[in-house]
């Protein structure tokens, strides 16, 4: 079981997937938010069941009718809970009382808050690891060999998108959840300018009003920009995002996507850090841009305010930095 924000689901796949492989006999029942359903497709004996939280299955009642429900067919053997909040706790004891044992992941809260009081500067231990250490205690052995995922697996989407137009072609999803994570949408724009002006493909990831009336002004005025807002499905999105040769992205669930479908990610990091342990995975640590300010990280997830009210840790990364560090990598000549 694992609900909450789409990264965090996210990182469950590499291990879920992995476990799978490993034990093709063990028929496994994924619970997690119905639309993040399209991340598990490609996983053979794996069955999902979207949870309604704030529906059929909200409070205590309705966990007892979701245990009801995945258990119409037989008993399970056991519970993974790689979530350990309020809700899962309820679900996991009603579990137990139907005779299931039950495994808890530890998130590692003590020592995710000595990091955001200044107590340890040092990087913990990665979510995806958690969650496979968690299946070990569970008593599985398996090797954490994540082939990465195949949209079209299951889908027959295709869209041509003239990829071969330009010199390379990336993705930037600038947006995430909460102000903290948001580079300036400013120093964003020039960016995309610098990078469109060198023949580069910019495609724009995000979804939402705002979004989309960002993303369409930026594609008005630089070439080589196209807006991807609100034009797909999520599965559909991974498979235009498999094709990109690199991903910008904030500490967002675009990361965590881009790397499932094993396309290199620069991300930029604020309000959180990668020393969180919500890094994407098998992502190079060198390719995030973090200010590395006294102050960081304020905030585990960047849904609280700064205590300065300006967000300082994003001024120290300039524009021509990002550029820099993408061209870098694409091995494209930054030519003034």
């Amino acid at each position: 079981m694992r609900l909450s924000a789409m990264g965090d689901v996210a990182m469950t796949v590499p291990v879920v997937a992995s476990f799978a492989k490993a034990y093709p006999d063990i028929n496994i029942t994924m619970l997690s938010t119905p639309r993040f359903q399209p991340l598990f497709a490609n996983i053979p004996n794996l069955n999902f069941v979207g949870v309604d939280k704030s529906g059929r299955h909200k409070g205590i009642c309705g966990l007892w009718r979701l245990s009801k429900e995945i258990t119409v067919d037989g008993k399970f053997d056991q519970m993974i809970d790689l979530h350990d909040v309020l809700r899962s706790k309820m679900l996991r004891t009603i579990m137990r009382l139907k005779g299931v044992d039950v495994t808890v992941v530890d998130k590692g809260r003590a020592e995710k808050k000595a990091l955001l009081n200044g107590k340890n500067k040092s990087p913990l231990k990665q979510m995806v690891q958690r969650y496979y250490e968690t299946f070990e205690k569970a008593g599985y052995t398996f090797a954490l060999d994540y082939e990465g995922y195949d949209p079209n697996a299951s889908s027959d989407f295709s869209e041509d998108l003239n990829l071969t137009s330009c010199v390379s072609n990336i993705g930037i999803a600038p947006f995430a959840q909460h102000e903290g994570k948001i580079y300036p949408l400013d120093k964003m724009e020039r960016v995309v300018k610098s990078l469109s002006e060198r023949n580069i493909g910019i495609y724009l990831f995000g979804g939402g009003k705002k979004e989309e009336d960002v993303f369409n002004s930026w594609a008005e005025k630089y070439p080589n920009v196209t807006s991807l807002a609100g034009k797909y499905k999520l599965q559909e999105e991974m498979a235009v995002m498999k094709k990109m040769n690199l991903m910008l992205t904030m500490d967002s669930a675009n990361m965590h996507l881009a790397s499932l479908c094993g396309v290199k990610v620069v991300s930029i990091w604020g309000a959180t850090h990668p020393y969180m342990g919500f890094y994407g995975y098998g992502q190079d640590p060198e390719d995030a841009i973090v200010a590395n300010l006294d102050c960081q990280p304020c905030s585990a997830y960047g849904n609280k305010p700064c205590k300065f009210g300006d967000w300082r840790c994003m001024k120290p990364i300039s524009p021509e930095s990002v550029c820099d560090k993408i061209l870098n990598i694409l091995k494209i000549k930054n030519i003034e």
